[in-house]
């Protein structure tokens, strides 16, 4: 007995297939090479085929159950092939021939004929047409109702994320350490160092003060205007958009409402209580404040101080923006400035369904951006570009800019 023969591997008996219908049955062992196969096969259906060395590199032999294309290199037992299995025995498509210089000459002919045109071609070509004028007012208003539309998104979210955020048991204490931040910021301080230079002067520290907050805490620029207003019999009255009775209220308010404590009601709904204080303290602070110099700007056109202020506040401190406002149609109106957008508007369901949105709205910080955006849009970028906010008003923006489209 030949010593192959007594370690031989396990014979597998298997039925090969043609794509022109040919069958037949395969005895080998387990550890024949694919490449070895596929030879005998070839002499099976191609006799004298393998005269061209070229007949085994374009053929292949597919396992049918699997559709896996049999490496040649690898032994029956390699693939996993079991007794039984049906093989096929195809020939590789040959590869597409490679055009002629012609063809690719037509190709980029046509090619070429189906460019778009230069702004040369096109100018030729509506050389004869009336010119007519683009009314760029168009992209104003749009500008304008895009804000308009993105205000109405904050009111209404600013709802929502107090109500999520009311059932956040440690609310109360992030508001709080939220609202000693805002204390820290307030517009309203002035620049002592600013200050203290000014009084040296020998100027009257109120009116420094009014000085430093007409030219954005300048020191040159607030000397100057002391000087220039030295004889101004109204130089001693107050910013308008704010008289020393609201403020005095406001101050008032504001300690009634450190001090008040919610002692007689029960725990949750002390909770409650002094979350919405806190809400409503936080709201007093973001308060639209009017650029003084565009208030005194525009009064002196002739316009009243209310309409001023609130052509400002539409416009968001735009002078501008505000003197075309109050030129116009004056649309907006301020009351539409407060109300939201539509709750069962596809935009805004889209903007809730949201998950990046929906985890944002359980975030203090997030409430506080859109408050703080509410009425001052120029800050904005700063909350675009912070890590925690940014995400959720890049997902609002994209939503409002995909809906807008369609």
């Amino acid at each position: 007995v030949q010593e192959e023969k007594i370690f031989a591997g396990k014979v597998l008996r298997l039925h090969v297939c043609t794509m022109e219908g040919a069958e037949w049955l395969e005895e080998v062992p387990e550890d024949t090479t694919v490449e070895k196969l596929k030879e005998r096969c070839l002499k099976h259906c191609l006799p004298g085929s393998l005269e061209d060395p070229k007949t085994m590199t374009h053929h292949k032999l597919i396992h049918a159950t699997s559709e896996k294309v049999l490496t040649d290199t690898k032994t029956m037992l390699e693939e996993n092939i079991q007794d039984r299995d049906v093989l096929l025995l195809i020939k590789k498509r040959a590869p597409p021939p490679l055009p002629k210089m012609a063809d690719v000459s037509a190709e980029e002919k046509r090619k070429q004929e189906q460019k778009a045109p230069d702004k040369d071609a096109i100018l030729k070509a509506t050389a004869n047409l009336p010119s007519r004028n683009v009314d760029r007012t168009v992209a104003h208003h749009n500008m304008r109702d895009f804000q308009t539309e993105l205000r109405k998104i904050l009111v209404s979210l600013i709802e929502v994320a107090q109500k999520l955020l009311a059932l956040n048991p440690d609310a109360v204490e992030l508001f709080k350490k939220a609202n000693a931040m805002l204390d820290e910021d307030e517009e309203d301080r002035v620049d002592e160092i600013a200050l203290r230079q000014l009084t040296e002067m020998g100027f009257p520290e109120s009116r420094a003060v009014k000085a430093l907050r007409l030219n954005h805490m300048s020191v040159t620029q607030a000397m100057e205007w002391l000087i220039e207003h030295a004889d101004d019999p109204a130089v001693d009255a107050p910013l308008p958009g704010q008289t020393p009775s609201e403020a005095t209220a406001e101050a008032g308010a504001a300690s009634a409402e450190a001090t008040a404590g919610p002692s007689s009601e029960a725990d949750g709904e002390e909770a409650k209580d002094e979350l919405t204080e806190i809400f409503k303290k936080i709201r007093r602070k973001r308060e639209f404040r009017p650029d003084p110099r565009a208030v005194i700007a525009l009064m002196e056109m002739g316009f009243d101080e209310k309409e001023v202020v609130d052509a400002l506040r539409v416009n968001n401190n735009q002078q501008n923006a505000a003197c075309e406002w109050l030129l116009g149609d004056r649309k907006p109106s301020p009351e539409d400035l407060d109300k939201g957008i539509d709750t069962n508007s596809p935009l805004f369901q889209a903007i809730l369904e949201n998950p990046v949105v929906q985890l944002g709205l359980t975030n203090p910080k997030t409430l506080l951006a859109f408050e703080d955006m509410l009425e001052n849009p120029l800050n904005s970028t700063q909350w675009m570009n912070d890590p925690e906010t940014g995400p959720v008003m890049l997902q609002i923006s994209r939503i409002f800019q995909t809906l807008n489209r369609t």
